[in-house]
Protein backbone atom coordinates (compact mmCIF):
# COMPACT_ATOMS: atom_id res chain seq x y z
CA UNK A 1 0.00 0.00 0.00
CA UNK A 2 2.80 2.40 0.93
CA UNK A 3 4.61 1.66 -2.34
CA UNK A 4 1.45 2.32 -4.37
CA UNK A 5 0.83 5.63 -2.62
CA UNK A 6 4.45 6.63 -3.17
CA UNK A 7 4.21 5.61 -6.83
CA UNK A 8 1.14 7.79 -7.39
CA UNK A 9 2.68 10.76 -5.59
CA UNK A 10 5.88 10.46 -7.64
CA UNK A 11 3.78 9.98 -10.79
CA UNK A 12 1.90 13.15 -9.97
CA UNK A 13 5.22 15.00 -9.98
CA UNK A 14 6.01 14.23 -13.62
CA UNK A 15 2.38 14.81 -14.64
CA UNK A 16 2.55 18.16 -12.89
CA UNK A 17 5.81 18.92 -14.68
CA UNK A 18 4.50 17.95 -18.13
CA UNK A 19 1.17 19.75 -17.80
CA UNK A 20 2.82 22.98 -16.65
CA UNK A 21 5.72 22.70 -19.13
CA UNK A 22 5.69 25.40 -21.80
CA UNK A 23 4.77 23.84 -25.14
CA UNK A 24 3.25 20.70 -23.56
CA UNK A 25 0.07 21.42 -21.57
CA UNK A 26 -3.28 19.79 -22.38
CA UNK A 27 -2.36 19.23 -26.06
CA UNK A 28 0.82 17.40 -25.08
CA UNK A 29 -1.16 15.33 -22.55
CA UNK A 30 -3.56 14.32 -25.31
CA UNK A 31 -0.74 13.10 -27.59
CA UNK A 32 1.08 11.43 -24.69
CA UNK A 33 -2.06 9.73 -23.34
CA UNK A 34 -3.33 8.62 -26.76
CA UNK A 35 -0.07 6.79 -27.42
CA UNK A 36 0.08 5.42 -23.90
CA UNK A 37 -3.51 4.10 -24.03
CA UNK A 38 -2.77 1.92 -27.07
CA UNK A 39 0.47 0.74 -25.46
CA UNK A 40 -1.50 -0.11 -22.31
CA UNK A 41 -3.97 -2.17 -24.32
CA UNK A 42 -1.25 -4.28 -25.96
CA UNK A 43 0.52 -4.49 -22.62
CA UNK A 44 -2.67 -5.77 -21.02
CA UNK A 45 -3.11 -8.38 -23.74
CA UNK A 46 0.38 -9.70 -23.10
CA UNK A 47 0.90 -9.35 -19.37
CA UNK A 48 -1.61 -7.64 -17.07
CA UNK A 49 -3.42 -10.77 -15.89
CA UNK A 50 -0.13 -12.58 -15.45
CA UNK A 51 0.89 -11.45 -11.91
CA UNK A 52 -2.37 -12.59 -10.31
CA UNK A 53 -2.47 -15.79 -12.37
CA UNK A 54 1.10 -16.77 -11.51
CA UNK A 55 0.54 -15.71 -7.88
CA UNK A 56 -2.57 -17.89 -7.68
CA UNK A 57 -0.85 -20.99 -9.11
CA UNK A 58 2.35 -20.51 -7.10
CA UNK A 59 0.44 -19.97 -3.83
CA UNK A 60 -1.60 -23.14 -4.44
CA UNK A 61 1.57 -25.23 -4.86
CA UNK A 62 3.41 -23.51 -1.99
CA UNK A 63 0.48 -23.97 0.43
CA UNK A 64 0.78 -27.73 -0.13
CA UNK A 65 4.58 -27.75 0.20
CA UNK A 66 5.21 -28.35 -3.50
CA UNK A 67 7.95 -25.75 -3.97
CA UNK A 68 9.40 -27.63 -6.94
CA UNK A 69 6.06 -27.37 -8.74
CA UNK A 70 5.74 -23.68 -7.83
CA UNK A 71 9.17 -22.88 -9.28
CA UNK A 72 8.45 -24.93 -12.39
CA UNK A 73 5.30 -22.89 -13.00
CA UNK A 74 7.40 -19.72 -12.73
CA UNK A 75 9.99 -20.86 -15.29
CA UNK A 76 7.41 -22.06 -17.81
CA UNK A 77 5.38 -18.84 -17.40
CA UNK A 78 8.54 -16.80 -17.94
CA UNK A 79 9.27 -18.52 -21.25
CA UNK A 80 5.65 -18.44 -22.42
CA UNK A 81 4.98 -14.78 -21.77
CA UNK A 82 8.38 -13.65 -23.07
CA UNK A 83 7.25 -14.88 -26.49
CA UNK A 84 3.86 -13.21 -26.12
CA UNK A 85 5.48 -9.96 -25.00
CA UNK A 86 7.82 -9.93 -27.97
CA UNK A 87 4.78 -10.26 -30.26
CA UNK A 88 3.18 -7.23 -28.60
CA UNK A 89 6.35 -5.19 -29.07
CA UNK A 90 6.52 -5.98 -32.78
CA UNK A 91 2.83 -5.18 -33.33
CA UNK A 92 3.17 -1.76 -31.70
CA UNK A 93 6.45 -0.90 -33.45
CA UNK A 94 5.35 -1.78 -36.99
CA UNK A 95 1.71 -0.74 -36.55
CA UNK A 96 2.34 2.67 -34.98
CA UNK A 97 1.52 4.69 -38.11
CA UNK A 98 -1.74 2.85 -38.84
CA UNK A 99 -2.91 3.01 -35.21
CA UNK A 100 -2.23 6.73 -34.80
CA UNK A 101 -3.77 7.74 -38.15
CA UNK A 102 -6.79 5.41 -38.32
CA UNK A 103 -7.73 4.32 -34.80
CA UNK A 104 -6.85 7.39 -32.77
CA UNK A 105 -7.14 10.04 -35.48
CA UNK A 106 -4.20 11.72 -33.73
CA UNK A 107 -1.28 11.32 -36.20
CA UNK A 108 1.05 13.12 -33.78
CA UNK A 109 0.96 10.01 -31.51
CA UNK A 110 2.94 7.80 -33.95
CA UNK A 111 6.37 8.61 -32.52
CA UNK A 112 5.06 8.05 -28.98
CA UNK A 113 3.87 4.56 -29.92
CA UNK A 114 7.24 3.65 -31.43
CA UNK A 115 9.11 4.83 -28.33
CA UNK A 116 6.89 2.69 -26.08
CA UNK A 117 7.06 -0.53 -28.11
CA UNK A 118 10.14 -2.13 -26.41
CA UNK A 119 8.51 -1.70 -23.00
CA UNK A 120 5.88 -4.37 -23.70
CA UNK A 121 8.48 -7.16 -23.86
CA UNK A 122 10.13 -6.14 -20.58
CA UNK A 123 6.87 -5.55 -18.69
CA UNK A 124 5.69 -9.04 -19.63
CA UNK A 125 8.78 -10.57 -18.02
CA UNK A 126 8.43 -8.25 -15.02
CA UNK A 127 4.83 -9.41 -14.55
CA UNK A 128 5.90 -13.05 -14.21
CA UNK A 129 8.58 -12.18 -11.63
CA UNK A 130 6.08 -10.11 -9.61
CA UNK A 131 3.50 -12.88 -9.76
CA UNK A 132 6.04 -15.43 -8.52
CA UNK A 133 7.03 -13.32 -5.51
CA UNK A 134 3.42 -12.32 -4.77
CA UNK A 135 2.44 -15.99 -4.74
CA UNK A 136 5.12 -16.57 -2.12
CA UNK A 137 3.69 -13.55 -0.23
CA UNK A 138 6.99 -11.71 -0.69
CA UNK A 139 5.43 -8.36 -1.51
CA UNK A 140 8.70 -6.48 -1.02
CA UNK A 141 9.98 -7.41 -4.49
CA UNK A 142 6.90 -6.06 -6.25
CA UNK A 143 6.73 -2.94 -4.07
CA UNK A 144 10.40 -2.05 -4.52
CA UNK A 145 10.38 -2.67 -8.28
CA UNK A 146 7.32 -0.47 -8.73
CA UNK A 147 8.81 2.37 -6.71
CA UNK A 148 12.12 2.11 -8.59
CA UNK A 149 10.25 2.15 -11.89
CA UNK A 150 8.28 5.25 -10.98
CA UNK A 151 11.27 7.14 -9.58
CA UNK A 152 13.30 6.53 -12.72
CA UNK A 153 10.30 7.30 -14.89
CA UNK A 154 9.96 10.70 -13.24
CA UNK A 155 13.68 11.46 -13.44
CA UNK A 156 14.01 10.26 -17.04
CA UNK A 157 10.87 12.15 -18.08
CA UNK A 158 12.14 15.48 -16.75
CA UNK A 159 15.66 15.01 -18.15
CA UNK A 160 14.59 13.79 -21.60
CA UNK A 161 11.78 16.33 -22.07
CA UNK A 162 14.03 19.19 -20.93
CA UNK A 163 16.74 18.06 -23.38
CA UNK A 164 14.22 17.76 -26.23
CA UNK A 165 12.67 21.13 -25.40
CA UNK A 166 16.08 22.81 -25.69
CA UNK A 167 17.03 21.00 -28.90
CA UNK A 168 13.65 21.20 -30.69
CA UNK A 169 12.36 24.54 -29.49
CA UNK A 170 9.64 22.95 -27.31
CA UNK A 171 8.16 20.75 -30.06
CA UNK A 172 5.09 19.20 -28.41
CA UNK A 173 5.08 16.02 -30.52
CA UNK A 174 8.73 15.18 -29.86
CA UNK A 175 8.42 16.06 -26.17
CA UNK A 176 5.43 13.68 -25.83
CA UNK A 177 7.45 10.93 -27.51
CA UNK A 178 10.36 11.65 -25.17
CA UNK A 179 8.09 11.36 -22.14
CA UNK A 180 6.96 7.94 -23.35
CA UNK A 181 10.55 6.91 -24.07
CA UNK A 182 11.28 7.65 -20.41
CA UNK A 183 8.67 5.00 -19.53
CA UNK A 184 10.57 2.41 -21.57
CA UNK A 185 13.89 3.21 -19.87
CA UNK A 186 12.27 3.08 -16.41
CA UNK A 187 10.68 -0.31 -17.11
CA UNK A 188 14.05 -1.74 -18.17
CA UNK A 189 15.51 -0.48 -14.87
CA UNK A 190 12.72 -2.21 -12.93
CA UNK A 191 13.39 -5.47 -14.81
CA UNK A 192 17.09 -5.34 -13.89
CA UNK A 193 16.20 -4.90 -10.20
CA UNK A 194 13.81 -7.88 -10.19
CA UNK A 195 16.31 -10.10 -11.97
CA UNK A 196 19.01 -9.25 -9.41
CA UNK A 197 16.53 -9.78 -6.55
CA UNK A 198 15.74 -13.24 -7.91
CA UNK A 199 19.39 -14.10 -8.59
CA UNK A 200 20.39 -13.26 -5.01
CA UNK A 201 17.81 -15.76 -3.69
CA UNK A 202 18.61 -18.70 -5.94
CA UNK A 203 20.34 -20.63 -3.13
CA UNK A 204 17.33 -20.31 -0.81
CA UNK A 205 15.00 -21.33 -3.62
CA UNK A 206 17.20 -24.35 -4.34
CA UNK A 207 16.96 -25.45 -0.68
CA UNK A 208 13.16 -25.17 -0.82
CA UNK A 209 13.03 -27.25 -3.98
CA UNK A 210 15.14 -30.00 -2.36
CA UNK A 211 12.79 -30.10 0.66
CA UNK A 212 9.69 -30.01 -1.59
CA UNK A 213 6.96 -32.58 -1.13
CA UNK A 214 6.38 -34.88 -4.08
CA UNK A 215 3.32 -34.27 -6.22
CA UNK A 216 2.30 -35.38 -9.68
CA UNK A 217 3.87 -33.00 -12.19
CA UNK A 218 2.03 -31.87 -15.29
CA UNK A 219 3.69 -32.09 -18.68
CA UNK A 220 5.20 -28.96 -20.20
CA UNK A 221 2.23 -28.48 -22.51
CA UNK A 222 -0.20 -29.18 -19.67
CA UNK A 223 1.47 -26.56 -17.47
CA UNK A 224 1.35 -23.98 -20.26
CA UNK A 225 -2.36 -24.71 -20.75
CA UNK A 226 -2.97 -24.36 -17.01
CA UNK A 227 -1.15 -21.03 -16.85
CA UNK A 228 -3.06 -19.69 -19.86
CA UNK A 229 -6.33 -21.12 -18.54
CA UNK A 230 -5.92 -19.10 -15.35
CA UNK A 231 -4.22 -16.00 -16.78
CA UNK A 232 -6.52 -15.41 -19.76
CA UNK A 233 -9.73 -15.01 -17.72
CA UNK A 234 -7.85 -12.85 -15.21
CA UNK A 235 -6.42 -10.81 -18.08
CA UNK A 236 -9.87 -10.29 -19.57
CA UNK A 237 -10.85 -7.88 -16.81
CA UNK A 238 -7.66 -5.89 -17.29
CA UNK A 239 -8.02 -6.05 -21.07
CA UNK A 240 -11.56 -4.74 -20.85
CA UNK A 241 -10.38 -2.03 -18.44
CA UNK A 242 -7.79 -0.98 -21.02
CA UNK A 243 -10.40 -1.10 -23.78
CA UNK A 244 -12.57 1.04 -21.54
CA UNK A 245 -9.83 3.72 -21.49
CA UNK A 246 -9.31 3.36 -25.23
CA UNK A 247 -13.01 4.00 -25.79
CA UNK A 248 -12.33 7.56 -24.64
CA UNK A 249 -9.23 7.89 -26.82
CA UNK A 250 -11.20 6.74 -29.88
CA UNK A 251 -14.53 8.50 -29.25
CA UNK A 252 -13.87 11.77 -27.43
CA UNK A 253 -11.99 13.64 -30.17
CA UNK A 254 -14.27 12.16 -32.87
CA UNK A 255 -17.41 13.18 -30.99
CA UNK A 256 -16.25 16.64 -29.98
CA UNK A 257 -15.23 17.50 -33.55
CA UNK A 258 -18.94 17.49 -34.40
CA UNK A 259 -19.28 20.94 -32.84
CA UNK A 260 -15.74 22.27 -32.14
CA UNK A 261 -12.36 22.50 -33.87
CA UNK A 262 -9.92 19.56 -33.80
CA UNK A 263 -7.42 21.53 -31.72
CA UNK A 264 -10.01 22.28 -29.03
CA UNK A 265 -11.22 18.67 -29.09
CA UNK A 266 -7.68 17.38 -28.54
CA UNK A 267 -7.22 19.77 -25.60
CA UNK A 268 -10.49 18.56 -24.05
CA UNK A 269 -9.27 14.98 -24.32
CA UNK A 270 -5.96 16.09 -22.79
CA UNK A 271 -7.81 17.47 -19.76
CA UNK A 272 -9.64 14.18 -19.26
CA UNK A 273 -6.71 11.82 -19.87
CA UNK A 274 -3.87 13.92 -18.54
CA UNK A 275 -5.22 15.59 -15.40
CA UNK A 276 -8.57 14.07 -14.42
CA UNK A 277 -7.65 10.41 -14.90
CA UNK A 278 -4.36 10.95 -13.06
CA UNK A 279 -6.05 12.49 -10.02
CA UNK A 280 -8.85 9.93 -9.95
CA UNK A 281 -6.29 7.11 -9.89
CA UNK A 282 -4.72 8.42 -6.67
CA UNK A 283 -7.30 6.88 -4.27
CA UNK A 284 -7.00 3.57 -6.11
CA UNK A 285 -3.35 3.37 -5.07
CA UNK A 286 -4.38 3.13 -1.41
CA UNK A 287 -6.65 0.21 -2.18
CA UNK A 288 -4.71 -1.78 -4.81
CA UNK A 289 -2.59 -3.48 -2.13
CA UNK A 290 -5.68 -5.00 -0.49
CA UNK A 291 -7.10 -6.16 -3.83
CA UNK A 292 -3.73 -7.62 -4.89
CA UNK A 293 -3.06 -9.53 -1.68
CA UNK A 294 -6.61 -10.89 -1.60
CA UNK A 295 -5.89 -13.24 -4.52
CA UNK A 296 -3.05 -15.33 -3.04
CA UNK A 297 -4.30 -15.07 0.57
CA UNK A 298 -7.81 -16.27 -0.29
CA UNK A 299 -6.45 -18.89 -2.69
CA UNK A 300 -4.19 -20.39 -0.02
CA UNK A 301 -7.02 -20.31 2.53
CA UNK A 302 -9.34 -22.02 0.08
CA UNK A 303 -6.71 -24.67 -0.69
CA UNK A 304 -6.85 -25.82 2.96
CA UNK A 305 -10.61 -25.25 3.36
CA UNK A 306 -10.39 -22.27 5.75
CA UNK A 307 -13.68 -20.52 4.91
CA UNK A 308 -13.65 -18.41 8.07
CA UNK A 309 -10.40 -16.71 7.02
CA UNK A 310 -11.77 -16.13 3.52
CA UNK A 311 -14.85 -14.32 4.86
CA UNK A 312 -12.84 -12.31 7.39
CA UNK A 313 -10.32 -11.08 4.80
CA UNK A 314 -12.97 -10.16 2.23
CA UNK A 315 -15.07 -8.31 4.81
CA UNK A 316 -12.05 -6.39 6.11
CA UNK A 317 -10.90 -5.44 2.60
CA UNK A 318 -14.37 -4.20 1.64
CA UNK A 319 -14.51 -2.04 4.77
CA UNK A 320 -11.10 -0.53 4.03
CA UNK A 321 -12.17 0.09 0.44
CA UNK A 322 -15.27 2.03 1.48
CA UNK A 323 -13.33 4.05 4.05
CA UNK A 324 -10.78 5.00 1.39
CA UNK A 325 -13.09 5.64 -1.56
CA UNK A 326 -15.91 7.62 0.04
CA UNK A 327 -13.93 10.58 1.51
CA UNK A 328 -11.68 10.81 -1.56
CA UNK A 329 -14.70 11.02 -3.84
CA UNK A 330 -16.50 13.68 -1.77
CA UNK A 331 -13.34 15.69 -1.10
CA UNK A 332 -12.42 15.87 -4.78
CA UNK A 333 -15.95 16.92 -5.71
CA UNK A 334 -15.95 19.75 -3.15
CA UNK A 335 -12.46 21.05 -4.00
CA UNK A 336 -12.24 20.14 -7.70
CA UNK A 337 -11.43 23.62 -9.04
CA UNK A 338 -9.08 24.43 -6.16
CA UNK A 339 -7.12 21.17 -6.62
CA UNK A 340 -6.63 21.83 -10.34
CA UNK A 341 -5.46 25.40 -9.70
CA UNK A 342 -3.11 24.14 -6.98
CA UNK A 343 -1.49 21.40 -9.05
CA UNK A 344 -1.73 22.80 -12.57
CA UNK A 345 -1.52 26.60 -12.33
CA UNK A 346 -0.50 26.92 -16.00
CA UNK A 347 -3.39 24.70 -17.20
CA UNK A 348 -6.18 24.76 -14.55
CA UNK A 349 -9.16 24.08 -16.86
CA UNK A 350 -11.45 21.11 -16.32
CA UNK A 351 -13.20 21.64 -12.97
CA UNK A 352 -16.61 20.38 -14.11
CA UNK A 353 -15.12 17.36 -15.89
CA UNK A 354 -13.14 16.54 -12.75
CA UNK A 355 -16.16 16.89 -10.45
CA UNK A 356 -18.38 14.58 -12.49
CA UNK A 357 -15.63 12.03 -13.17
CA UNK A 358 -14.81 11.82 -9.46
CA UNK A 359 -18.14 10.08 -8.77
CA UNK A 360 -16.71 6.98 -10.44
CA UNK A 361 -14.07 6.56 -7.70
CA UNK A 362 -16.30 4.72 -5.24
CA UNK A 363 -17.47 2.23 -7.89
CA UNK A 364 -14.01 1.63 -9.36
CA UNK A 365 -12.43 1.06 -5.97
CA UNK A 366 -15.18 -1.33 -4.81
CA UNK A 367 -15.01 -3.17 -8.12
CA UNK A 368 -11.25 -3.53 -7.62
CA UNK A 369 -11.66 -5.29 -4.26
CA UNK A 370 -14.60 -7.46 -5.33
CA UNK A 371 -12.66 -8.66 -8.38
CA UNK A 372 -9.71 -9.63 -6.18
CA UNK A 373 -12.03 -11.64 -3.95
CA UNK A 374 -13.74 -13.33 -6.90
CA UNK A 375 -10.41 -14.32 -8.44
CA UNK A 376 -9.24 -15.69 -5.10
CA UNK A 377 -12.25 -18.01 -4.71
CA UNK A 378 -11.88 -19.24 -8.29
CA UNK A 379 -14.58 -17.13 -10.02
CA UNK A 380 -12.00 -15.74 -12.43
CA UNK A 381 -14.35 -15.24 -15.39
CA UNK A 382 -17.02 -13.28 -13.47
CA UNK A 383 -15.11 -9.94 -13.29
CA UNK A 384 -14.54 -10.10 -17.04
CA UNK A 385 -18.21 -10.70 -17.81
CA UNK A 386 -19.29 -7.91 -15.45
CA UNK A 387 -16.85 -5.42 -16.94
CA UNK A 388 -17.73 -6.45 -20.51
CA UNK A 389 -21.33 -5.43 -19.85
CA UNK A 390 -20.12 -2.16 -18.31
CA UNK A 391 -17.79 -1.41 -21.22
CA UNK A 392 -20.57 -1.98 -23.77
CA UNK A 393 -22.78 0.45 -21.88
CA UNK A 394 -19.97 3.03 -21.75
CA UNK A 395 -19.42 2.76 -25.49
CA UNK A 396 -23.12 3.39 -26.14
CA UNK A 397 -23.17 6.36 -23.74
CA UNK A 398 -20.01 7.87 -25.26
CA UNK A 399 -21.28 7.58 -28.81
CA UNK A 400 -24.66 9.03 -27.81
CA UNK A 401 -23.75 11.87 -25.44
CA UNK A 402 -20.33 13.21 -26.48
CA UNK A 403 -21.51 14.53 -29.91
CA UNK A 404 -24.25 16.53 -28.14
CA UNK A 405 -23.04 20.10 -27.65
CA UNK A 406 -25.01 20.41 -24.39
CA UNK A 407 -23.11 17.45 -22.89
CA UNK A 408 -19.80 17.11 -24.75
CA UNK A 409 -16.92 15.50 -22.89
CA UNK A 410 -19.05 15.11 -19.73
CA UNK A 411 -20.63 12.21 -21.63
CA UNK A 412 -17.34 10.30 -21.28
CA UNK A 413 -17.42 10.87 -17.51
CA UNK A 414 -21.04 9.65 -17.30
CA UNK A 415 -20.10 6.60 -19.34
CA UNK A 416 -17.26 5.74 -16.96
CA UNK A 417 -19.51 6.08 -13.90
CA UNK A 418 -22.18 3.80 -15.35
CA UNK A 419 -19.60 1.28 -16.58
CA UNK A 420 -18.04 0.70 -13.17
CA UNK A 421 -21.29 0.98 -11.20
CA UNK A 422 -22.84 -1.84 -13.23
CA UNK A 423 -19.65 -3.93 -13.18
CA UNK A 424 -19.39 -3.63 -9.39
CA UNK A 425 -23.08 -4.48 -8.85
CA UNK A 426 -22.80 -7.69 -10.92
CA UNK A 427 -19.54 -8.79 -9.28
CA UNK A 428 -20.80 -8.10 -5.77
CA UNK A 429 -23.99 -10.07 -6.36
CA UNK A 430 -21.99 -13.11 -7.51
CA UNK A 431 -19.64 -12.77 -4.53
CA UNK A 432 -22.56 -12.74 -2.07
CA UNK A 433 -23.94 -15.90 -3.67
CA UNK A 434 -20.67 -17.76 -3.10
CA UNK A 435 -19.49 -16.31 0.22
CA UNK A 436 -21.69 -15.61 3.23
CA UNK A 437 -20.67 -12.07 4.10
CA UNK A 438 -22.14 -10.51 7.23
CA UNK A 439 -22.02 -6.83 6.33
CA UNK A 440 -23.68 -4.58 8.91
CA UNK A 441 -25.41 -1.55 7.39
CA UNK A 442 -24.21 0.70 10.21
CA UNK A 443 -20.57 -0.35 9.83
CA UNK A 444 -20.30 -0.44 6.05
CA UNK A 445 -22.66 2.39 5.05
CA UNK A 446 -24.02 4.60 7.84
CA UNK A 447 -20.88 5.26 9.88
CA UNK A 448 -18.61 5.89 6.86
CA UNK A 449 -21.14 8.39 5.51
CA UNK A 450 -21.34 10.17 8.89
CA UNK A 451 -17.53 10.35 9.10
CA UNK A 452 -17.38 11.73 5.54
CA UNK A 453 -20.03 14.39 6.29
CA UNK A 454 -18.14 15.51 9.41
CA UNK A 455 -14.92 15.68 7.39
CA UNK A 456 -16.58 17.67 4.60
CA UNK A 457 -18.19 20.24 6.90
CA UNK A 458 -15.01 20.83 8.88
CA UNK A 459 -12.63 21.06 5.92
CA UNK A 460 -14.89 23.27 3.79
CA UNK A 461 -15.58 25.58 6.75
CA UNK A 462 -11.84 25.98 7.32
CA UNK A 463 -11.37 26.72 3.62
CA UNK A 464 -14.07 29.42 3.59
CA UNK A 465 -12.57 31.07 6.69
CA UNK A 466 -8.95 30.95 5.50
CA UNK A 467 -9.61 31.84 1.87
CA UNK A 468 -10.24 35.48 2.82
CA UNK A 469 -7.13 35.58 5.02
CA UNK A 470 -4.37 33.69 3.17
CA UNK A 471 -3.61 32.59 -0.40
CA UNK A 472 -5.97 30.00 -1.89
CA UNK A 473 -3.15 27.48 -2.32
CA UNK A 474 -2.30 27.59 1.36
CA UNK A 475 -5.93 27.48 2.45
CA UNK A 476 -6.66 24.38 0.32
CA UNK A 477 -3.58 22.59 1.68
CA UNK A 478 -4.62 23.34 5.27
CA UNK A 479 -8.20 22.26 4.48
CA UNK A 480 -6.99 18.91 3.11
CA UNK A 481 -4.88 18.34 6.24
CA UNK A 482 -7.91 19.16 8.42
CA UNK A 483 -10.01 16.74 6.35
CA UNK A 484 -7.56 13.89 6.94
CA UNK A 485 -7.38 14.56 10.69
CA UNK A 486 -11.12 14.96 11.23
CA UNK A 487 -11.91 11.87 9.14
CA UNK A 488 -9.42 9.73 11.06
CA UNK A 489 -10.75 10.96 14.41
CA UNK A 490 -14.33 10.33 13.27
CA UNK A 491 -13.49 6.72 12.30
CA UNK A 492 -11.98 6.15 15.75
CA UNK A 493 -14.83 7.78 17.70
CA UNK A 494 -17.48 5.94 15.69
CA UNK A 495 -15.60 2.66 16.37
CA UNK A 496 -15.97 1.47 12.80
CA UNK A 497 -13.17 -1.09 13.31
CA UNK A 498 -13.43 -3.96 15.74
CA UNK A 499 -10.45 -4.82 17.97
CA UNK A 500 -9.55 -7.73 15.69
CA UNK A 501 -9.67 -5.52 12.59
CA UNK A 502 -7.37 -2.95 14.19
CA UNK A 503 -4.72 -5.65 14.57
CA UNK A 504 -5.09 -6.37 10.82
CA UNK A 505 -4.07 -2.80 9.98
CA UNK A 506 -0.43 -1.88 9.27
CA UNK A 507 1.27 -1.39 12.67
CA UNK A 508 -1.99 -2.65 14.21
CA UNK A 509 -0.43 -3.54 17.57
CA UNK A 510 0.88 -0.02 18.08
CA UNK A 511 -2.40 1.52 16.90
CA UNK A 512 -4.42 -0.61 19.31
CA UNK A 513 -2.06 0.14 22.19
CA UNK A 514 -2.47 3.89 21.56
CA UNK A 515 -6.28 3.63 21.37
CA UNK A 516 -6.39 1.53 24.52
CA UNK A 517 -4.28 4.10 26.38
CA UNK A 518 -6.74 6.74 25.20
CA UNK A 519 -9.51 4.51 26.64
CA UNK A 520 -11.24 4.33 23.27
CA UNK A 521 -11.09 0.53 23.12
CA UNK A 522 -11.32 -1.94 25.96
CA UNK A 523 -8.87 -4.82 26.22
CA UNK A 524 -10.22 -7.75 24.11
Amino acid sequence: MFSQVLIKVIGLIYKWYLTNKEGFGDRGNAIYSAGFSIYALLLTLSSTGVPNAVAKLVSERSAKGDYRGAHRIFKIALATFSIIGLGGTLILFFGAKYISNNLLEIPEAELSLVSLSPAIFFVTIISVFRGFFNGRETMKATANSQVIEQIFKTVFTILIVEFIAICSGSNTIIMAAGANLATTFAIITSFLYLYMYYAMRRKDLAKEIVSSKSYNTRSLLGTVKKILFVSIPMSLSAILGSINRNIDSMTVVRGLKKFMTEEKAIKQYGILSGKVDTLISLPLSFNIAFATTLVPSITSAKAIGDNKTIEKRIRFSLLITILIGLPCMVGMIIFSNQILRLLFPNAPDGGIIFSVSTISIIFIILEQTVNGALQGIGKIITPAIALLIGVCIKLIINLTLIPLQQVGIIGASIGTIMCHAISFAIGFKVLRKNIKLHLKFSTFVLKPIIATIIMSICSYSIFIILNDIVLEKLSIIISIIVAIITYTVSIILLKIFTEEEIFMLPCGNKVYKFLKNMRLYAKP
